[in-house]
């Protein structure tokens, strides 16, 4: 037992030695008598205090203007033109159509206030072999509208609209066995002035519904010759045009008008613009004397500078001289050019 003792000091002993010797790790030199020489930094240095001074930097000033106005320009223009040899044994008559379209639109937005200015201009014509020339598309439609926005989604609104036609109208019948043209309508007869304030629903971009509880409309009829029988002028004119009076050239309506329109990219190179209005006349309100338009365009882009499009029209106007539905559609593949691009 003894023995163990005394070894396990002896060990202990050996251990504490050996840390004693690992905690000493460096050993001192007298270096009064060694000639050491630094090497010298090669950075400049400076003495004395350091001054620092402000320095000016003149603000930079960006010169840019805002653009509130956003404007579109859309021109299309469609020709048609068949011919057939004098011996050609599967019929059909020789022709040259022509058509053309122009839309602007420029958009105003600041703030809560804005305005938008829309003109369509619309023409068109066709000529078959040993016939009259016909009009295929005649129109001049001018909108423009101001609003406030209220909320979200509602806004209060003031319009100003002008329609009419740039070429005149004619009725087409056969007198002993010729053709003949009958005047029917003309630039400013009729010519419509609208004017409406209201509150307006936008609940999305591409979708608006406005709601003119202050409408007033005026109809004009210009050329007395339109009130006549172009045949025989002895016969009486007639009472009404368009609803003007003959003997006047104006009449004034007030009415409560909707006006719904759509214009939105449902397809890839695919736009559907669509505009309905209903006008409900205060005076004689009765469901026949509301009128009715509706309008739709679809367009569809070809390439860069071509596309085809597909438009119609459906009209219920009593003061038209018809109590019932009018219709016309065109199917046409043409030119189109978009600025800006």
């Amino acid at each position: 037992m003894k023995n163990c003792l005394a070894a396990i000091i002896l060990i202990l002993s050996f251990c504490s030695t050996q840390l004693h010797a690992q905690e000493i790790d460096t050993i001192p030199i007298n270096t009064k008598d060694l000639n050491i020489k630094l090497k010298r930094s090669p950075l400049p240095s400076r003495q004395g205090p350091l001054n620092f001074e402000p320095v000016k930097i003149k603000p930079l000033v960006v010169n840019a203007k805002i653009n509130y106005w956003k404007t579109r320009t859309n021109i299309g223009i469609n020709i048609n033109q068949a011919q057939f040899s004098n011996n050609w044994k599967g019929g059909g008559t020789n022709s040259v159509a022509v058509g053309g379209l122009l839309n602007w639109k420029a958009e105003y937005n600041k703030d809560s206030y804005s305005y938008v200015s829309e003109v369509v201009l619309q023409y068109g014509k066709i000529k078959n072999k040993d016939q009259l020339q016909k009009k295929t598309n005649d129109r001049i439609f001018w909108d423009n509208k101001a609003s406030f926005q209220l909320s979200k989604s509602w806004f209060f609104f003031g319009s100003l609209s002008f329609e009419s036609q740039f070429d005149n109208g004619y009725s087409y019948s056969m007198v002993n066995g010729q053709e003949t043209a009958t005047l029917i309508s003309k630039f400013m007869g009729p010519g419509y002035i609208t004017e409406s304030i209201g509150f307006e629903y936008k609940p999305v971009k591409y979708f608006s519904t406005r709601i003119g509880t202050g409408t007033a409309r005026q109809t004009f009829v210009l050329d007395e010759k339109l009130f006549l029988d172009p045949v025989d002028n002895t016969k009486p004119p007639k009472a009404t045009v368009f609803g003007v009076e003959y003997g006047k050239k104006v009449r004034n309506e007030l009415a409560f008008q909707i006006v719904s329109a759509i214009d939105k990219d449902i397809f890839t190179n695919t736009n559907l613009k669509a505009r309905y209005q209903m006008f409900i006349p205060y005076q004689d309100f009765k469901m026949s004397n509301i009128d009715h338009r509706l309008d739709v365009a679809l367009t569809a882009k070809i390439n860069r500078f071509m596309n085809t499009s597909l438009t119609g029209v459906l009209l219920f106007d009593k003061d038209t001289g018809t109590n019932k539905i009018q219709a016309n559609q065109t199917l046409a593949l043409g030119f189109g050019f978009t600025f800006p691009r």
